[in-house]
């Protein structure tokens, strides 16, 4: 499994054909997954979280180890703040690390340490650095155009330092929105979202964004799957762009299906699933119900699972 840092990164250079991605780089949302808590986590519950993130990985090392993944294939999203320890074993392991750059959970996209965010994405080098950030076309224009110049700037840099970037999109409903669809928000993903992913593309493209990889929400038809790649690849020099679809808490039925729709849909490289892998093992060894051995078997079996429906679906 061990790949020189200097051949993932010539693995990685060219257009990505197939990368799974297993996400825990939540921060609060970790410690509301786990803990069911609402407020901000106790000492005790932070030193439960690095431990959390720790067994995580140990699955995906367990995956790795029993099925010859291509180098390039087998990556994370970890987080500096629970996760800096694990993010210096993937570096070593040759899995492909990828780190968040934005502050967490907020409407609007900041970045973590301030005017310090450079140096701490120097300090660990990950093969992408990585936003999360909400973005409705039809929102708050002047929280759009905020957090455009924000990424914009962050773009920039990435591309002057011969850096990748990883995009997480998230597309909220606006009231008016959700009011067009009577309230359900079933129809809104289904009905409305995969327009506005494309349009939030295209603006953010606009406005100077130039992610390597758009981390996009489910898409149930592949006619809009096929769309969103279409725009994350128009313009010139965005022939490697690739698209990879994010897991949601969803259940595995549905991630299956939108696994198999990104799968047979050309512009879509794999994905990255979070919780729908690692919860359930992870709440099971903090209870004690679960020793920490067999909680990273479950998770390489859950992460090898997906990786399955993807790989049978594009064959």
């Amino acid at each position: 499994m061990v790949l020189r840092r200097s051949g993932l990164r010539r693995v990685l250079r060219g257009a990505v054909t197939a990368m799974f991605l297993l996400a825990f780089d939540h921060r609060g949302v970790f410690a509301r997954t786990i803990f069911d808590t609402t407020g901000e986590p106790t000492p005790e519950q932070e030193t439960q979280m690095v431990l959390a993130k720790s067994v995580i990985y140990d699955g995906v090392r367990r995956a790795a180890q029993r099925r010859a993944l291509p180098a390039g294939t087998a990556g994370i999203l970890v987080d500096e703040l629970y996760g800096a320890d694990v993010a210096r074993d993937a570096r070593a392991d040759g899995v492909v690390l990828v780190m968040p750059v934005e502050m967490p959970d907020r409407e609007l996209f900041a970045f973590a340490y301030g005017a310090d965010w450079r140096a701490h994405v120097a300090a660990f080098e990950p093969d992408y650095a990585k936003v999360l950030v909400r973005y409705n076309a039809d929102g708050d224009r002047d929280g759009n155009a905020e957090q455009a110049a924000r990424l914009a700037e962050l773009s920039g840099w990435l591309q002057e330092t011969g850096r990748r970037f990883l995009f997480e999109l998230i597309v909220d409903p606006t009231a008016a929105q959700l009011a067009a669809v009577d309230g359900d928000r079933e129809r809104f993903v289904r009905e409305l979202r995969p327009a506005l992913i494309v349009r939030a593309i295209a603006a953010l493209q606009d406005a100077g964004v130039e992610p390597d990889i758009w981390k996009l929400e489910g898409l149930d038809d592949p006619a809009d799957a096929a769309q969103a790649a279409t725009q994350a690849r128009s313009g010139a020099g965005r022939e490697h762009v690739r698209c990879t679809i994010l897991g949601a808490g969803a259940p595995d039925d549905r991630v299956d299906h939108w696994l198999r729709t990104a799968a047979a849909t050309d512009g879509f490289a794999g994905f990255a699933i979070g919780r729908s892998i690692w919860r359930d093992a992870v709440r099971a060894h903090l209870a004690s119900t679960l020793d920490r051995d067999a909680a990273a078997e479950q998770i390489a079996t859950n992460y090898l699972r997906f990786v399955d429906v993807f790989r049978d679906a594009r064959s």
